[in-house]
């Protein structure tokens, strides 16, 4: 069996003044899940969260039965056709070829949207449309970046954000409109970056911390200190026409993913430009001046 292809590298910081914006580019539909060298190890982490948390990391509203079962219907189709050297399907029964595991579609052993959850590396959210703006009404979410499941469930977007800074007045009304007007067909995708000081991949909690970490030094930051890449899609189902919204997250070592003085230099010209309130909020004050000085290190 062709083995899965080495993790990408995102390197998604820019220079410059700080930029809030959606930044959205149009994937293809074979790239809309990501299948990597690393799906082994999080597909086992994904499986032990759904056995030990459930309920930390799966949540549905009723709205969101037909959009649910939709959703599995278009993955597995995905699979099937784009990776189809480790995801065959025969009649109603699905094969991962990755994990030997096999599904009957007919009699599904847990919810579909959850059995979805276990054949990619992503977390998958359901967004629809309410009265209020689109709504988040179901997710099977294992490797959250600092957020809870059950604190989100049920709210309009604009609450969803409402902890991130400056969402509410750049990026709420954007956001709202892209998902009233994005068409069924479209795959859009986009990256969002943090620096974390914990490499595991699930992460509830964590923000807003402010005492500073002095085992974290200038010397050690690289081995200490996560690059955490979000590539994020967005897609309409079709018959439902809920919104999508696929999270695969990397976790880099510091020191694996910036590699290059240009890359070190980008990196600290992105963090210099973060508002404070930011910074705050990413709790960026824990380690910021040992990564600053680690980058600003290998950036000569």
């Amino acid at each position: 069996m062709t083995p899965p292809p080495a993790e990408a590298r995102y390197l998604p910081f820019e220079s410059g003044p700080y930029r809030m914006a959606m930044a959205l580019t149009t994937v293809p539909e074979s790239a809309w899940f990501e299948i990597d060298e690393r799906y082994t190890d999080e597909m086992a982490e994904r499986r032990r969260l759904l056995r030990e948390q459930h309920g930390d990391v799966f949540g549905a509203l009723p709205i969101s039965d037909a959009a649910r079962a939709e959703t599995l219907r278009e993955l597995v189709a995905n699979l099937t056709l784009h990776a189809a050297q480790w995801f065959t399907r025969d009649g109603d029964t699905l094969h991962n070829g990755l994990t030997g595991e096999t599904w009957d579609l007919a009699t599904l052993p847990c919810d579909p949207l959850e059995l979805a959850g276990r054949l990619v590396q992503e977390d998958l959210c359901i967004i629809q449309q309410s009265d209020g703006g689109p709504l988040f009404t179901a997710a099977v979410l294992c490797f959250p970046s600092r957020w809870r499941l059950h604190e989100k469930l049920g709210k309009p977007l604009v609450l969803v954000h409402g902890p991130v800074p400056h969402y509410a007045e750049r990026l709420a009304a954007p956001v709202d409109r892209f998902m009233a007007k994005v068409k069924p067909g479209h795959i859009a995708s986009r990256l969002n970056w943090s620096v974390l000081d914990d490499s595991a991949m699930f992460q509830p909690g964590g923000k807003w911390r402010v005492e500073q970490n002095a085992a974290i030094t200038a010397d050690n930051a690289g081995d200490r200190l996560y690059l955490r890449v979000e590539r994020q899609t967005l897609r309409r189902l079709p018959q439902s026409g809920a919104i999508l919204f696929g999270i695969r997250v990397h976790s880099y070592a510091l020191a694996r993913a910036i590699t290059t003085p240009l890359a070190a230099s980008r990196l600290a010209e992105a963090v210099r430009a973060l508002p404070e309130a930011t910074v705050h909020y990413k709790s960026l004050k824990v380690f910021g001046p040992a990564l600053l000085a680690w980058l600003d290190g290998r950036s000569r």
